[in-house]
């Protein structure tokens, strides 16, 4: 049985994995789903104004020991992979597996705004104006959404390289937005390097909502003999 701790976007909650949790629980897996500090219904302006990519790796280190999880597997959706990231350095062993689900995979240093395009950069920055601290979610979308602490978005990551050594670590590129995608010169860099298996989907960026059988079936997957191998694996 595995472990998955699933972690959202920048302005989504748990609720975005609602169609993938069923799936992987059906499957004999456990599942934990995390909404993040500054994005719960409950948390007022301070929380969200304070909020950043060190409150968020916390909240996953907090998940890994109240449920005393040693062999997780974490998911990152969008901004969820700076997240995981973060956590999974400071996690001392506990973390098995990473997939980065069209997210950001951040080396030291950098921060999700650096990370990013500067289309998106102008979508952080029109998105605070209103407050200095919170950026409004993006025309369209989900109703659930809220808004997103803008510090998050801001702080850069600090990696020792801390993430156990043989953890599988794996990037799921969605093709379907290619006119948008601030992801392609990543999915590049990521395929020439030998520690990450490299997956498409011929999804939009919401891939759980798209295609949840397939993001089901792509976290169910066997690791490959030779990580070696990894190249472009299609998904469909």
């Amino acid at each position: 049985m595995a472990t998955f701790v699933l972690v959202p976007g920048g302005w989504h909650g748990a609720w975005s994995f609602e169609t993938v949790i069923p799936l992987l629980e059906r499957a004999g897996h456990a599942v934990h789903a995390l909404t993040l500090t500054g994005l719960r219904p409950e948390d007022d302006e301070a929380a969200v104004a304070a909020a950043n990519l060190d409150t968020h790796a916390d909240d996953v280190l907090r998940l890994l020991d109240r449920a005393r999880l040693t062999d997780a597997t974490l998911v990152g959706h969008s901004y969820g992979g700076m997240v995981i990231a973060a956590a999974a350095d400071r996690a001392g062993g506990r973390v098995s597996r990473l997939v980065h689900l069209d997210a950001y995979v951040p080396r030291d240093g950098e921060s999700c705004w650096s990370a990013t395009t500067e289309r998106y950069r102008e979508v952080f920055a029109a998105g605070a104006a209103s407050t200095g601290y919170a950026v409004l979610p993006p025309a369209g979308g989900d109703p659930r959404r809220r808004p997103h602490p803008l510090a998050s978005f801001l702080q850069a990551v600090r990696l020792t390289g801390g993430l156990a050594r043989g953890s599988r670590r794996e990037f799921v590129y969605c093709s379907g937005w290619e006119d948008r995608t601030p992801f392609a010169e990543l999915r590049a860099r990521l395929q020439a390097d030998p520690e990450w298996q490299v997956h498409d989907l011929p999804t939009g960026h919401n891939a759980m909502r798209e295609d949840p059988e397939a993001v089901a079936a792509l976290l169910l997957r066997k690791p490959t003999a030779d990580v070696s191998t990894r190249g472009q694996q299609a998904c469909h």
